[in-house]
């Protein structure tokens, strides 16, 4: 690939991307491999991680993983349907969600909402990537059952963070737009009502803790009129020991007749036995176990004597490759040396870490979805749930490694799954400058059953090399 300069690049384009995320610092080398450093980046929770997701979704994917109902509820119609029509949805709702640019379900929507929509409606536990329409889903299922001539709340969902109630109240919101009489309430920070007050709106979104505040000390509105309860990222809900004890605490008032949806893209096992415990002969529609192997990442090592020599490799390797590129550090310091440096000679790079906010994270992340930028030098604050089809190259550029500096093999898997998204050939190359970095390739080579072959980058031919 040719390297990109920034000559189409305005001033205050560049001081966009970099003034925040990076300090003035030093072009000399950074720390080496082993040696303690107080900046590195932890992955991000499950919370964070869902967050960016649905901020950077902007259009649904088409999910390779086959979704299969595991346990049907004999109660429940048992069908799928193949347009919106066939759900007999009320007019404005249909108007709502054709405006949303939904032209017919996703395959979570053609196989849920039978369900969610059938009287009585059934219990449902659901799992399915981000991105493949989970919040239209349940959002369309909790705007289906709302009687606006009955002026109390009869439909509670709860997120794990504000950020996420707020994204799934605007989703709500895009698609009721042509039902005025539906009314929303955030039980969110900020929000306060009088002692004494009683909610009127039909649907409350919120975080546990302030719901079962309003509901319980503050008798605001009332649990046991509730007849739709959703979980959204329900399996960060019931692994949070606190969240857990507050979702118990309302569930065990809700009445037997109340619909309960649980929403998630993962369930471990652990979870999954925990919530079929609470939710009654419920719907389960998971996707099928994929497999850890990554077959279609190719996976390869590049020996480096020196610093200088790590980066002469990426520079080798990014200009005989096309598409974009992902660089994943061990600190943010030394994120923020490559990146410069790489500016420096013509790049068009970003950089993301831990100490940025979401709003940063989202502004670099977009402009790197949109192409204007070809190179993100991250820490493992991007090692999980940031999909970008265009990204067919991750460079670690230091192995992930734990608190003790042994082999972290959980977010290996999640870096080098940056690349080969949805089905896509992708490339995954790991500098290795030193023995301990050379034992610690050689153990997820052992881990994970797949070779990681040396790759001479002074070959003649390197892009077939690479590509073969």
């Amino acid at each position: 690939m040719e390297t990109t300069g920034v000559d189409n690049w305005t001033k205050a384009h560049e001081e966009y991307v970099f003034a925040p995320y990076i300090q003035p610092l030093s072009l000399g080398h950074p720390s080496k491999f082993n040696a303690p450093d107080p900046e590195i980046d932890d992955t991000p929770t499950a919370a964070e991680e869902s967050l960016l997701k649905k901020l950077l979704r902007k259009t649904l994917i088409e999910s390779k993983q086959e979704v299969e109902i595991q346990r049907k509820n004999p109660n429940s119609p048992l069908y799928s349907v193949k347009s919106f029509e066939d759900l007999k949805l009320q007019p404005k709702l249909l108007r709502g969600v054709y405006d949303m640019g939904f032209m017919k379900p996703s395959k979570i929507q053609e196989m849920a909402l039978p369900t969610l929509l059938a009287d009585p409606p059934g219990n449902m536990i659901a799992q399915s990537q981000s991105g493949t329409g989970k919040t239209a889903a349940f959002v369309l299922a909790m705007l289906s059952r709302v009687d606006t001539s009955k002026s109390y709340p009869q439909v509670l969902c709860l997120s794990p963070t504000y950020e996420l109630a707020i994204q799934t109240g605007e989703e709500a919101a895009k698609m009721s737009k042509h039902c005025p009489e539906i009314k929303l309430k955030y039980a969110v920070r900020g929000e306060m009502l009088s002692r004494g007050e009683k909610i009127t709106e039909h649907i409350i979104i919120g975080t546990p803790g302030k719901v079962l505040d309003w509901s319980l000390k503050f008798r605001f509105f009332d649990l046991t009129k509730i007849n739709v309860f959703v979980l959204d990222e329900a399996d960060v809900m019931i692994a949070t020991q606190g969240y857990q004890s507050q979702c118990i605490r309302m569930h065990k008032l809700l009445s037997k007749t109340c619909s309960i949806m649980f929403f998630s893209a993962t369930y471990e096992k652990e979870v999954m036995e925990f919530a079929e415990m609470i939710v009654d002969d419920p719907m389960i529609i998971r996707l099928r176990k994929e497999e850890e192997c990554l077959d279609n990442v190719k996976q390869f090592l590049v020996q480096c004597q020196t610093e200088e020599a790590k980066y002469d490799a990426i520079t080798t390797i990014y200009t005989n490759l096309t598409g974009q590129a992902i660089i994943f550090c061990r600190t943010r310091t030394t994120a923020g040396w490559l990146a410069r440096k790489m500016m420096d000679e013509g790049f068009t790079v970003a950089v993301l870490s831990g100490d940025m906010t979401v709003e940063e994270r989202i502004g670099v992340l977009d402009l790197f979805k949109e192409g204007c930028v070809t190179v993100m030098v991250t820490t493992n604050v991007l090692s999980r749930g940031i999909d970008v089809d265009q990204v067919s190259l991750v460079v670690n550029y230091d192995l992930p490694v734990d608190r003790q500096c042994n082999a972290d093999h959980e977010t290996y898997l999640h870096r080098i799954g940056r690349t080969g998204r949805f089905g896509k050939k992708g490339i995954a190359i790991n500098l290795i400058d030193s023995p301990q970095a050379m034992a610690i390739c050689q153990e997820m080579e052992r881990h994970f059953g797949k070779k990681i072959e040396l790759l001479d980058i002074e070959c003649r031919d390197l892009k077939a090399k690479i590509r073969e």
